[in-house]
């Protein structure tokens, strides 16, 4: 159960349209749904702002459609990442709103009509190959209510091409820098803005790239001020950080994120 649906259900208590002990009925899925092989934490979007997200890797499709089952008869949208064609079929079963994101292999189900998207988070990517990852972060950020634009295939080989996108980058609440191969880019975006900037190291690359390895150290080792480093190929997790910093002046932040 989200915040506004418990804030709606709170409302009509105090107002006498709906009893106590059907509230009570209503709000046993708080603080979570035990499954057996999993238990469903209807309470997180009320603790830190965002629902609970499926990752579908490693999780049979009965799993992954039995927790989406879950969170939907708890007014809570659903965030499948890693979801393989398989599954991604199976979750658009479930709900005529399902949308899957190819790119991002991510399936999204919101648990109410769209809500006007905030504040301004802005993904950049060193290279075409680059982009499934930053899909990954800008519909996970969309998901949770941020307005996310994209600015693709400006890495260090052409460096050039990054200089015409720099008052874009000046002028958003939170920037994410996608980059495999050596992986400075962050670092050169992080010595021309002052926003926040996460850095999301990827697997793209040749011979002692190591899998990520190699650009998640540079960008450890960046010398650039006012930079993070999520894990490697993590675009769900730069994501929702950009989305926290991006809402993080905007009040209730518990309410910003539903989506």
């Amino acid at each position: 159960m989200d915040p506004a649906t418990i804030h709606a259900l709170l409302t009509s208590v105090r107002n006498g349209s709906v009893s106590v002990s059907n509230a009570l009925r209503q709000l046993r899925t708080l603080p979570y749904a035990d499954l057996g092989f999993a238990k469903v934490d209807h309470h997180r979007a009320l603790r830190h702002g965002a629902p609970e997200a499926i990752l579908c890797d490693g999780k049979t499709n009965a799993q992954i459609l039995t927790i989406a089952r879950k969170l939907l008869a708890a007014n809570t949208p659903v965030l499948a990442t890693r979801a393989d064609a398989a599954a991604a079929r199976a979750l658009t079963r479930i709900s005529r709103k399902a949308v899957y994101h190819r790119a991002a292999r991510v399936v999204v189900i919101p648990s109410r009509p769209p809500r006007p998207l905030r504040g301004d988070v802005v993904i950049v990517t060193a290279g075409t190959a680059d982009i499934p990852v930053a899909e990954e972060a800008r519909v996970t950020a969309m998901t949770l209510g941020s307005a996310v634009d994209t600015v693709f295939d400006v890495g260090v080989a052409g460096v050039h091409r990054l200089f015409d996108q720099i008052d874009r980058l000046q002028r958003a609440r939170a920037v994410i820098v996608v980059a495999g191969m050596d992986g400075v880019l962050p670092s050169v975006v992080g010595g021309l803005i002052a926003t926040p900037l996460i850095a999301v190291p990827t697997s793209r690359g040749y011979g002692a790239h190591f899998g990520g390895l190699a650009p998640l150290l540079t960008m450890l080792n960046a010398c650039s001020g006012g930079i993070g480093v999520v894990n490697i190929d993590n675009g769900f997790g730069a994501g929702h950080l950009a989305h926290r910093i991006n809402t993080l002046g905007d009040g209730d932040q518990v309410a910003s994120s539903e989506g």
